[in-house]
C-alpha cells in the first residue's frame, strides 16, 4: 500500500473543519491527522503530527494564515501549505506565495479540486525532497583573500528591461579588474546567459551540479562551470525547462554559499518572477541591483517590489535601483520616477540599442566589443560601485516634498 498523505486542517470555523474532515475521510490515500482552530494551535500541532500537507485558512483571528505559514516554513519545512480564502485577489495570492504556500484555493471549492490540489502538492514536494542537493560543505577552495565573496543579485520585477544583458556585462567588467568573478544564471527555465556569451553547455549546468551533489560525488563547483574568454566562470541554467524542477531553494542557497569561498564576486541573473528559488537568491544576496526603465508599468512594479522587500525584512542598504535606458525620451523623467517610488535612483545606464543588440546577436558582451561606448562606461562605473564599499541608500526622507506627495496621492504619478 502506498503512503497516505497526512493532512492538517487549520480553520477558525468548526463547521468548516468538520466538513473538510468528512470530505477527506472518503479518500483512501489521505489521512486527516489533526484540525486546528488558529495559527498558534496549528504550529503546536504540526510540530507533533508532522503533516505532509496543511490546509490553511488565510483569515483567522489572532495569528492569521500568512503569519502561520511563515512560521511553519521555519518550524516544519517538510509541510506544504495549501492556502484557502474566500478572497481571490492577486494581493492575497502574492502574499501567500511569499509566505511559502504551495497552492491557493478560493472558497467555495469542490471536493475534486481539493483532493487534486492535495495530491499534486504532495507529489511535487515528495519528488523535490528526493532530488534536492543535500549539502555543499566547506571543502570548496578559498578565493585567496580569506574573505567570502559578495553575492550580487540582478533582479527586476518586470521583464524586458535588460536584466540579463546588464548582469552579463557587469560580470565581464568586474573580471577586467583582476577579480575572480562567477556568473550564475538563476533563470532556471529559460536562462539566456549562455546565449549572450555564446556558450554551449554539455552536462555543465546547475542541474547537473544538483544531481552530482545528490549522490555525494561532486568534488568541486568549478567542475560544473564554464570559463568564458573574459575570465568569468559561468554556472549555466539547465538546457531544458523541465530540469528546473531539480533545483530547489535549499540547493540554490548552498551553491551560492559554496561559490562565496571560491570567488571575489558572484553575480546572479534572476528571473523577473517571484518563486521559492528566486527568493532564496535574494535572501542570500548581499546586494540586490533592481532594474527599471522609464515605463509606467516598470515603475509600478518597482514600487510594489520595494513594498515586498520591506515585508521580507530587506534593509534599504541591500537594494540599489538601476535605471536602464535612462536617456530614453518616453514622457517620464527620472525625477518623476523618484517622486513616485519615494527613493532616489542609485545608478543610470544609457540606451544604446545598436551596440547592445549587435553584441547580443554575435554572442559577445558589448563591454568587450565596444569598450568606448557610453553604455560600456556606465557598466564600468556600476561595476566599480559594486566591487567597492556599498554607499548608504538614498531614501526620500519623510519631510521631503516628493515623499509627502507620494504618501498623499495613491496614483502612480502625483503631478498629473
Amino acid at each position: 500500500m502506498t503512503d497516505r498523505i497526512k493532512v492538517l486542517i487549520v480553520d477558525d470555523i468548526p463547521e468548516t473543519r468538520d466538513h473538510l474532515s468528512k470530505l477527506l475521510g472518503f479518500e483512501s490515500d489521505v489521512e486527516v491527522v489533526g484540525a486546528a482552530g488558529g495559527g498558534a494551535e496549528a504550529l503546536e500541532m504540526a510540530s507533533k503530527v508532522r503533516p505532509d500537507v496543511v490546509l490553511m485558512d488565510i483569515n483567522m483571528p489572532g495569528m492569521d494564515g500568512i503569519t502561520a505559514t511563515e512560521k511553519l516554513a521555519a518550524d516544519v519545512p517538510t509541510a506544504a501549505v495549501i492556502m484557502m480564502s474566500v478572497q481571490g485577489e492577486a494581493d492575497y495570492l502574492r502574499r501567500s506565495m511569499l509566505a511559502g504556500a504551495r497552492e491557493f484555493l478560493v472558497k467555495p471549492f469542490s471536493s475534486d479540486e481539493l483532493t487534486a490540489s492535495i495530491r499534486q502538492v504532495w507529489s511535487r514536494e515528495k519528488e523535490k525532497q528526493t532530488r534536492y542537493a543535500p549539502v555543499i560543505t566547506s571543502q570548496e577552495i578559498s578565493n585567496g583573500s580569506g574573505e567570502p565573496a559578495s553575492v550580487v543579485a540582478v533582479f527586476s520585477p518586470k521583464g524586458g528591461v535588460g536584466r540579463t544583458t546588464v548582469a552579463v556585462n557587469l560580470a565581464v567588467a568586474a573580471a577586467q579588474t583582476s577579480k575572480r568573478v562567477a556568473l550564475v544564471d538563476a533563470s532556471f527555465q529559460f536562462g539566456d546567459v549562455g546565449v549572450l556569451l555564446n556558450l554551449n553547455p554539455k552536462n555543465k549546468s546547475i542541474a547537473d551540479l544538483a544531481g552530482e551533489l545528490q549522490t555525494g560525488e561532486a568534488e568541486s563547483l568549478d567542475t560544473f562551470m564554464i570559463t568564458h574568454s573574459s575570465g568569468v566562470k559561468v554556472l549555466l541554467a539547465p538546457p531544458s525547462p523541465e530540469q528546473a524542477e531539480l533545483i530547489g531553494p535549499s540547493a540554490v542557497k548552498k551553491v551560492l554559499q559554496g561559490l562565496r569561498g571560491s570567488f571575489d564576486l558572484v553575480v546572479v541573473d534572476c528571473p523577473s518572477t517571484f518563486n521559492e528559488a528566486t527568493l532564496a537568491v535574494l535572501d542570500e544576496a548581499d546586494l540586490i541591483l533592481t532594474l527599471l526603465t522609464l515605463e509606467i508599468t516598470s515603475v509600478k512594479n518597482m514600487r510594489l517590489f520595494l513594498e515586498v522587500c520591506e515585508q521580507l525584512g530587506y534593509g534599504p542598504e541591500k537594494i540599489r535601483l538601476v535605471l536602464n535606458r535612462a536617456d530614453s525620451t518616453l514622457g517620464i523623467r527620472v525625477a518623476d520616477v523618484e517622486h513616485s517610488i519615494g527613493r532616489k535612483v542609485d545608478h543610470t545606464i544609457v540606451s544604446d540599442g545598436r551596440s547592445v543588440v549587435y553584441a547580443l546577436n554575435r554572442g559577445v558582451p558589448f563591454f568587450l566589443s565596444n569598450r568606448e561606448a557610453q553604455v560600456s562606461q556606465d557598466i564600468q562605473r556600476l561595476a566599480a560601485a559594486v566591487t567597492g564599499p556599498a554607499p548608504t541608500a538614498a531614501i526620500a526622507k519623510p519631510g521631503d516634498k516628493a515623499a509627502k506627495g507620494a504618501a498623499k496621492n495613491k496614483s502612480l504619478f502625483a503631478w498629473r
